[in-house]
């Protein structure tokens, strides 16, 4: 089993997004030691980046935030090994393209290899352009996350044959941000990748309240909050630790309350 599949095997996930470097690096250091011991199962660690085409303001104005504040890919990369002995879940790292071939594709996956980061998410490659980032994260052992959206429709059945780690299923049209409602039919969602593959499913984009989670996670494996949390970060800086491990356990508790 693959350790991204591994992180679902005791009930159902919750994956926290934060912006690494916001508002340093220092206290994303802090954030993901603390969220892993408060009930995180994978973290999604996002790389800023100043076109991010996915994001909602609450993100667009986070990776602001980490650029004026000096943050780069190696710096994050740098962090992350330093710290990753004392994280207790599995990572993943959210980008974009962009920053991927700028960095340079290959040396990009060896870094993730090398600091214990197990899968990318790159919401702006559509899956028949996986194969610009495919061999490389074969090559190094990185799992590519593949998204499925609303809009999918004949088209998730494929993805999700060739899917690794976990499904990213989009829970609602449009960029990330919190949403007072989510009227995507997830069951159905989950039920076409179902039909052709064991890969977990995780539901992302939207949601923000613990009820929302518990809803979602009715159908899903598993469920990921960013804006929500960042938001906090946000309001916070850099005593943001406890609220955010408060909302963590918090969302956690209720996706395990089914």
């Amino acid at each position: 089993m693959s350790k991204i599949k591994d992180a679902f095997k005791n009930g159902k996930a919750f994956i926290p997004f934060i912006t690494a470097g916001d508002p340093d690096l220092a206290t994303t250091e802090k954030l993901l030691v603390e969220m892993s011991r408060s009930g995180a199962d994978i973290i999604e660690i996002g790389i800023p980046f100043s076109d991010p085409i996915a994001e909602g303001v609450v993100i667009q104005e986070a990776d602001l935030r980490s650029l004026e504040a000096g943050t780069t890919t190696d710096k994050i990369f740098d962090m992350v090994k330093r710290v990753r002995s004392e994280i207790k879940c599995e990572l993943a790292v959210m980008t974009y393209m962009n920053p991927i071939f700028v960095y340079g594709t290959d040396k990009f996956m060896a870094k993730c290899s090398e600091c214990g980061i197990s899968a990318v998410i790159v919401p702006d490659t559509p899956f028949e352009e996986k194969g610009e980032l495919a061999p490389y994260c074969d090559k190094y052992g990185v799992e590519l996350v593949s998204l499925i959206a609303p809009t999918s429709h004949d088209r998730i059945k494929m993805i999700a044959k060739n899917s690794q780690g976990f499904v990213y299923c989009v829970s609602s049209m449009g960029v990330t941000g919190v949403r007072s409602e989510i009227t995507t039919d997830i069951s159905e969602m989950v039920s076409l990748v179902r039909s052709v593959c064991d890969t977990p499913c995780a539901v992302g984009f939207g949601i923000s309240t613990p009820e929302q989670a518990k809803s979602m996670a009715q159908y899903a494996d598993g469920v990921i909050v960013g804006s929500a949390i960042v938001k906090i970060v946000a309001q916070y800086g850099r005593e943001c630790i406890k609220p955010v491990c408060d909302y963590v356990k918090s969302m956690k508790e209720a996706i395990l309350s089914n």
